[in-house]
C-alpha cells in the first residue's frame, strides 16, 4: 500500500506542474490576443518596440562580453611575452659577460706550442730543406776547423731534430779532406741526428767549393734553403721559393724570398709574423 500511496502522490504532483503550466500559457495567449485585437496601435507599437530593443540590448550585451574576453587574453599574450622578453633579456645580460671573460682569459694565456708545432708553422708548408752545416748547425765555420773537430751547437739540437722528422732534410758541407767528414758525421751522429731525428747518412752531402754547395741545391730544388753566404744565397734566389741567410742583425734582404736571422733557432724556434 505504501508503494501504492507514493505512484498516486508523484502522479498528483505530476498533474499539477502540468495544470500550472498550462494555466500560465492560457493567460499569456490569453494577453497576446487581447493586444492582438485590440484597437490600440499604439500598445502593440510599444510591444513591437520593447521587442526589438529588447534583443537589441542582450546582442549588444553580448559583444561587449566578446570584446573583452578577447581583450583580456590580448593583455595575458602581452603579460607572456614581456616576462619571456625581460628573462631573456636577463639572461643574455648575464652571458654577455661571461662570455668576454672567457674572450679575456683566451688572450690573455695564449696556448703555448711545441717546438715541433712552431717548426711545421715557420716551414710554412715546406717539403724539403737544404741547410749549409758550417757556422749554422756546426760550431766551427770554416773547412780549416772541420779538419780538427765537429762540434753541434747546443741551441740547434731541438730544432735539428724537429726538422730532420717535419721535412726532407739535406745537410751539406764544403770540407778537404776525408778525415773532415768522419768528425762531421761523428759529431751528427752524437746528437741522435741519425737515431733520434730518422735522418739517413746519405742526406749529408760534401762538397770542395762554395760552387759545388750551389750545384747541390739546384738539382735538389728544395722549398727551403739556409746558408751563411751572402753571395750563395744571391745566387739561388731566382730558383728558390724560401731562403733563410744566416747573418748579424741588421742585413739587407738579398731578394724579397730571402729572410735573415741570427741563427737557425732564432726563426724556427718561435712564430714570426
Amino acid at each position: 500500500m505504501g508503494e501504492e500511496s507514493l505512484k498516486e502522490e508523484i502522479l498528483q504532483l505530476f498533474r499539477g506542474l502540468g495544470t500550472s503550466l498550462l494555466s500560465r500559457v492560457s493567460h499569456f495567449t490569453a494577453a497576446l490576443s487581447d493586444l492582438m485585437h485590440s484597437k490600440s496601435i499604439g500598445a502593440l507599437a510599444g510591444f513591437a518596440i520593447a521587442l526589438v530593443c529588447t534583443w537589441k540590448y542582450m546582442k549588444a550585451a553580448e559583444s561587449r562580453r566578446k570584446r573583452l574576453e578577447k581583450r583580456e587574453e590580448a593583455q595575458e599574450g602581452a603579460t607572456t611575452s614581456s616576462s619571456s622578453g625581460t628573462s631573456t633579456s636577463i639572461s643574455l645580460h648575464q652571458t654577455q659577460p661571461a662570455q668576454r671573460g672567457a674572450k679575456n682569459v683566451a688572450t690573455e694565456v695564449p696556448v703555448e706550442l711545441t717546438t715541433a708545432q712552431i717548426v711545421k708553422r715557420q716551414l710554412n708548408g715546406g717539403r724539403k730543406m737544404t741547410c749549409q752545416l758550417l757556422g749554422v748547425i756546426f760550431q766551427e765555420t770554416s773547412p780549416e776547423e772541420l779538419q780538427k773537430h765537429a762540434v753541434v751547437r747546443p741551441e740547434v739540437v731541438d730544432i735539428l731534430l724537429e726538422l730532420a722528422q717535419a721535412c726532407d732534410l739535406y745537410l751539406m758541407a764544403r770540407l778537404l779532406d776525408d778525415e773532415s767528414e768522419a768528425n762531421a758525421l761523428a759529431a751528427l751522429e752524437a746528437v741522435g741526428l741519425f737515431s733520434v731525428g730518422g735522418l739517413n747518412r746519405n742526406k749529408v752531402l760534401f762538397c770542395s767549393t762554395e760552387a759545388g754547395r750551389s750545384s747541390f741545391v739546384r738539382q735538389l730544388e728544395p722549398d727551403w734553403h739556409v746558408d751563411t753566404s751572402l753571395e750563395t744565397v744571391s745566387q739561388l734566389a731566382r730558383f728558390i721559393r724560401h731562403e733563410l741567410h744566416i747573418s748579424p742583425v741588421g742585413t739587407n734582404r738579398a731578394a724579397p724570398n730571402v729572410l735573415n736571422a741570427e741563427s737557425l733557432e732564432s726563426y724556427f724556434g718561435k712564430l714570426h709574423n
